[in-house]
């Protein structure tokens, strides 16, 4: 287990609810009329609207499908004020909340229901086939669906209108465990990450108050899945806890959310580096002019996207460093002291080190892997790769960082990352920085691909050219040459290869061993 510090935060009640302290509490206090939860036509759901909501799927699931304290319910929906209400009335009647991500299929439904022995499903009629194909092998699941184009006898809405708007919530100890996380699956077989209520109060207490620093009159927006514990805290947690606004789009593309930004006044965004990037490019055509706070997060964010963001909006990217184990972003600083191409400072309330293989804190400007400690921590279920993930108390997340003399944590690449090739050590991202700042590079991915008639590695860079652009060994050669006057000549890649698009998780993330599969060409 890691090891947990508090020192900053204070202890946590012994019996503590984290619908309770979010949601209620609010309401109680007299926000209730505040509006919550924006819809893409305009409409929007006050605090209360949302508890009244919770409340009565909370009974519905109590009183109609049996469910225990510590039962685990899977949530299937695209993001929208009903996914939310279901992940609150989840937690609410002391059930755990696996949300899964909208895109995924049988066979990975099959692994989350499996793994967290789920009994109850509440899922989006849109959703339901891959569910159903999931629940034929997996006995025992009983599913309920919400946003039927014909409501059934069985409909969640139907149940829910025969339902009282008043629940008590169960007091669930701050330990109990609130969400089974899944991780996105860059490298591999999911792993089910747990998360106590206390861990849902924390990352606001933290990363919140301390970096994101939200106003009431904010309207928060973005582009990843509830199920993402970055879009579970950016888009549902953190506006709540603020006793702001969301507005949670079902489609949220780089254009959905350009357009959001316009029509709906947005103020606070929450998306991946590669929709940054999009956005960039037609800022000119909208009216982005409300944003206030932009976060990036899911895979590192390039210097020169940064700068470019910076000089078209007069806004900082706040980028940051999170994982589903860890739950939200560690190490992240607030726009007073962002700097660029920087992934910051160790969020107040962590504790962020680089460490050598054997474990021991290596010297500021040296390499090495990125180790954490805070009041959140690694818990999987059931999972052997909990003994590489946390070691002597401290969370290893696998990637290779330095830090300077000022505290601040500079990105090298994910462990697997580094290239070694005729005997020098190469960073793919580095490489990668160094590709994006040409503007016929739209996205790129640099790996090491082994050579085996020199028997060494070598770089290799995907390339998706910009619009227009042709792919041609000329412009190959280009983008070489480009790439050789930034950085060290050998760290150029020694193949291009002009990809139409880039393997990606539903969460945006780079799927680069998707990459290394390939054969040389």
């Amino acid at each position: 287990m890691p090891e947990l510090l508090f020192e900053r935060l204070g202890d946590y009640p012994e019996r503590l609810n984290a619908a309770t302290e979010l949601l209620d509490r609010r309401v109680d206090a007299g926000g209730g009329s505040a509006r919550c939860i924006v819809r893409k036509d305009g409409g929007a759901l006050t605090y209360a609207d949302l508890r009244d909501a919770a409340n009565r799927i909370a009974r519905v699931l109590v009183e109609d499908l049996d469910l225990k304290p510590g039962n685990r319910v899977l949530l299937r929906a695209p993001n929208s004020p009903m996914l939310a209400a279901c992940w609150f009335a989840v937690l609410k009647a002391g059930g755990i909340a696996v949300t899964s991500m909208p895109l995924y299929r049988a066979g990975e439904l099959r692994i989350m229901l499996e793994k967290a022995q789920v009994k109850h499903a509440l899922c989006d009629a849109r959703l339901r086939e891959e569910l159903d194909r999931a629940c034929r092998e997996s006995e025992g699941v009983r599913v309920v669906e919400f946003n039927a184009a014909r409501p059934e006898a069985d409909a969640l809405e139907r149940r829910m209108r025969a339902k009282s708007g008043h629940f008590q919530n169960v007091r669930t100890a701050s330990q109990d465990v609130a969400i089974i996380a899944f991780t996105s699956g860059t490298t591999g077989a999911p792993k089910a990450a747990m998360h106590y209520h206390r861990d849902v109060l924390a990352i606001c207490d933290t990363y919140c108050a301390r970096v994101l620093q939200p106003r009431r009159d904010d309207l928060f927006c973005g582009s990843p899945p509830l199920a993402f514990t970055f879009g579970l805290g950016g888009l549902l947690l953190f506006p709540l806890y603020a006793g702001a606004a969301t507005l949670l789009l079902e489609k949220a593309g780089p254009g959905d959310l350009i357009e959001a930004i316009a029509a709906h006044g947005v103020t606070t965004m929450f998306t991946a580096p590669i929709a940054y990037r999009t956005m960039a490019g037609v800022l000119d055509k909208y009216d982005v002019s409300t944003l206030r706070t932009c976060v990036s997060a899911g895979e590192a964010l390039p210097q020169a996207l940064w700068e470019e963001w910076h000089a078209k909006t007069g806004l900082k990217i706040l980028d940051g460093i999170g994982s589903t184990e860890m739950l939200h972003i560690f190490i992240g600083s607030p726009k007073s002291a962002a700097r660029a191409g920087s992934t910051g400072q160790a969020v107040p309330g962590y504790v962020a080190e680089v460490h050598d293989d054997a474990g021991r804190p290596v010297p500021d400007g040296t390499i090495g892997r990125l180790a954490v400690k805070g009041p959140t921590g690694c818990k999987y279920l059931e999972d052997e790769r909990q003994r590489a993930y946390v070691q002597s108390g401290w969370n290893y997340p696998g990637d290779a960082y330095r830090r300077d003399s000022d505290g601040y944590f500079w990105y090298v690449a994910r462990a697997d990352d580094m290239i070694v090739s005729a005997g020098y050590n190469i960073s793919g991202p580095e490489v990668e920085q160094a590709l994006i700042a040409h503007p016929d590079v739209q996205e790129v991915a640099v790996v090491g691909k082994r050579d085996p008639e020199k028997e060494t590695n070598l770089v290799k860079a995907f390339v998706v050219l910009a619009g227009g652009c042709a792919a041609t060994p000329a412009k190959a050669d280009e983008l070489r040459e480009f790439c050789k006057a930034r950085i060290a000549p050998f760290k150029a890649p020694r193949e291009i290869e002009f990809v139409a698009e880039l393997p990606r998780t539903e969460t945006g993330k780079l799927q680069r061993y998707k990459l290394r599969t390939q054969p040389v060409s």
